[in-house]
């Protein structure tokens, strides 16, 4: 499938899901499909076709969905329960994958799942429930509760180092770490004070992460990495607004937080405030129904150059790519990192952070798939290709609502600028 419309061209990739398993269920047989949407990166000591994949914690649905599609009505019970989530089949975890783009096609060539220290793949259940945090209550196909495991993950973005290893983005913690080629778990970075949630992880635990990051919203953490060319700076951005001091500053908050971190030591060296569309933006999901502003998330990043990032923002159906540049003038004060700065940066509109002398990032668009209808929805990977391409991947949650990996090419008439 190929496309044209003025300024680009959009080509869909040949691409088969690889089929893990079928699980019986009242309806018939629940499918589930490799997962590897959730973020892409390409590794400078690699050929310039070779791409790395991460897929998140597993095949989940939420309980309404498990219960109208496949008949699972025993489950009504948990349908009132904030977060709820179902994992059907535990064994297929978070998984790494290497990807070679050839001609039309994207081959997968190989997978690994994540691992301890000790080998065993990672679950995707999580950690233990800290004091300032939400986690999600994970249950059985049969109502039962799964529980916690200080060593389960949700990956979601994914930054590739020369050396051959990786920095993976999590939501839990939300926490980075550091994994190599085989998937193995280097070492996990989480929120200062966090740690004794991860007690009896397979792997080294260090809280040498901003104490905030713990506020993040329910199912809303560390979702897109990028690196400075040097590969002395990791860039991470949050899902959403932070829920601090609370979850209703998340949903007033209209600001993302984009923190420069130290990539040997995790130390905060900048921040800035990255400005999310308002929901009339979205023409392609205000179609399907109303668009609240929690819907709207950033879900990739990529560096053009070690100050302009590129971001992918979107709700479900309408994705669009921003510019930002990360200029030091434009840096939050350091202050705000604090957890016991008021008001917030969640607390406060555009007018109350000019105030306080805060100037949010100037965005510019790159692309809106509102232009490009045949694209699918859902795209949270993304990795700039070449100067005047995009490699675009969606999440397919595991193919347990019937969606279909798909991978689409962008070409610009320019390069990316």
């Amino acid at each position: 499938m190929e496309s044209r419309s003025p300024g680009f061209e959009i080509e869909r990739l040949r691409w088969r899901d690889e089929q893990l398993a079928e699980v019986p269920v009242p309806n018939g047989a629940l499918p589930i499909s490799r997962g590897l949407g959730s973020g892409l990166a390409r590794c400078t000591a690699d050929p310039p076709d070779i791409v790395w994949a991460v897929g998140d914690r597993g095949p989940n649905l939420k309980v309404k969905a498990a219960i109208r599609r496949y008949g699972l009505d025993a489950l009504a019970h948990l349908a009132g329960i904030d977060g709820a989530k179902v994992m059907p089949c535990l064994e297929h975890g978070p998984t790494l994958a290497q990807l070679r783009v050839e001609g039309d096609a994207v081959i997968l060539l190989r997978s690994v799942p994540l691992c301890g220290g000790d080998g065993r793949p990672l679950s995707g259940l999580p950690p233990p429930a800290s004091p300032h945090s939400e986690y999600e209550p994970i249950f059985s196909l049969t109502g039962e509760s799964l529980g916690t495991d200080p060593s389960g993950i949700d990956s979601e973005g994914i930054a590739a180092l020369a050396d051959g290893s990786f920095f993976i983005g999590d939501e839990y913690g939300p926490s980075l770490l550091r994994v190599d080629r085989d998937g193995r778990i280097l070492f996990r970075w989480v929120p200062a004070g966090t740690e004794a949630h991860f007690e009896g992880a397979s792997y080294p635990i260090a809280g040498v992460l901003p104490e905030i990051a713990a506020a993040r919203r329910l199912n809303r953490g560390f979702e897109a990495l990028a690196l400075s060319s040097d590969e002395q700076s990791l860039f991470i951005v949050f899902q959403s607004p932070l829920a601090h001091p609370d979850r209703a500053a998340h949903e007033r908050g209209r600001h993302v937080r984009i923190w420069r971190l130290d990539a040997a030591t995790g130390a905060l060296l900048a921040e800035y405030l990255y400005p999310l569309d308002p929901p009339s933006a979205f023409a392609r999901d205000l179609a399907q129904g109303e668009v609240e502003a929690s819907d709207i998330k950033v879900s990739e990043a990529f560096m053009l150059d070690d100050e302009r990032m590129v971001l992918l923002e979107r709700v479900s159906a309408s994705t669009k790519f921003y510019a930002v540049e990360l200029s030091p003038d434009r840096a939050v004060p350091t202050r705000y990192s604090d957890p016991a700065t008021r008001p917030t940066i969640e607390q406060m509109d555009g007018n109350e952070l000019g105030a306080a002398g805060i100037a949010p990032l100037e965005k510019r668009l790159i692309f809106d798939s509102d232009r490009a209808p045949e694209i699918c929805g859902d795209l949270e990977g993304a990795i700039l290709l070449s100067p005047n391409q995009i490699l675009l991947v969606n999440d397919n949650d595991f193919g347990v609502e019937g969606v279909e990996t798909q991978f689409w090419r962008v070409t610009f008439d320019e390069p990316i600028d």
